[in-house]
């Protein structure tokens, strides 16, 4: 998305960090169109008895939390929140970080969403879900753009970041996304979204693969047709695995995989997975 140019434009935190607390409640209680139509098409294509029924299941429990306004799953996630920032955007009020902080602190508490953020090594919960991981980048224009995606432990749990050699290739990179999912089985709560990051360095392939996971499921890679036809293939791929839904085997595995990409050092082929499990909430928006 292009974001408007024009004058340098006052925009107060707390704008910010009130769309953020409204973000993260709106995702957590429902999905987008775009995985709820992913959902039913999958239903429809299913051949297996028991996965059809546990699609028939994860429909339900989507319009169940619609109508009574209850979170999609007892997960909800660590708060992971994207920040497009236009260059002539003059923030005003206070801090960024401060405001995004406040705004999943007081989304969670007002959304009554579990507190699911903890210390890693004595594993005490910090009580409010914080802190939120932000990406913040630079682009142009007066606009700030906000994606907020609550991302589940257990699905991030079977993610994987690998250095493959140069000499591995297109194939290598196949492989270690088969294989990552086949490990992965019924625990990351299939379907899945798969987000493949390519390239970059180590930590950049990660970030490639977590926002891909933003992309809408019915859009294919549009920068380069290399990418969209791997993403075909790994798709059909990852569904003849037959781990099916939930587990319960059948024909539907992964309701999409996006692949995103970026140049990489010439001795280097940075390759990361990141997993979604079928509860893909985001929600977006622009100040």
């Amino acid at each position: 998305m292009r974001l408007a140019m024009g004058a340098v434009r006052d925009v107060d935190v707390v704008i910010i960090a009130d769309k953020v607390r409204e973000l993260f409640i709106e995702a957590s209680k429902s999905l987008g169109e775009d995985v709820v139509c992913a959902l039913e098409k999958a239903r429809t294509g299913e051949y297996s008895e028991l996965g059809r029924f546990a699609l028939d299941k994860i429909i339900e429990n989507i319009e169940i939390a619609k109508d009574e306004a209850l979170p999609l799953c007892q997960d909800t996630g660590i708060a992971v929140l994207f920040v497009r920032l236009g260059q002539d955007v003059h923030l005003t009020g206070g801090n960024l970080e401060d405001a995004v902080q406040k705004g999943v602190r007081e989304a969670y508490r007002e959304g009554y969403l579990r507190k699911s953020v903890c210390d890693p090594l004595s594993r005490t919960n910090t009580g409010d879900n914080t802190p939120a991981v932000i990406h913040i980048e630079i682009v142009e224009g007066d606009r700030v753009q906000l994606i907020a995606m609550p991302k589940g432990g257990g699905s991030e749990n079977m993610s994987s970041v690998k250095m493959l050699t140069p000499s591995e290739g297109l194939e290598g990179i196949k492989r270690h996304v088969i294989e990552t999912v086949r490990q992965a089985g019924p625990n990351p709560c299939p379907p899945i979204i798969v987000g493949v990051g390519i390239g970059g360095t180590m930590e950049i392939s990660a970030l490639l693969a977590k926002k891909a996971l933003a992309r809408q499921l019915d859009l294919p890679n549009q920068a380069d047709p290399r990418l969209s036809q791997l993403e075909k293939e790994l798709k059909k791929e990852i569904n003849n695995l037959g781990i099916g839904p939930q587990g319960y085997g059948g024909a539907v595995t992964a309701l999409a995989v996006h692949a995103e990409m970026m140049p990489c050092h010439i001795a280097s082929l940075p390759v990361a997975i990141n997993i979604q499990c079928h509860v893909a909430r985001h929600r977006e928006t622009v100040i």
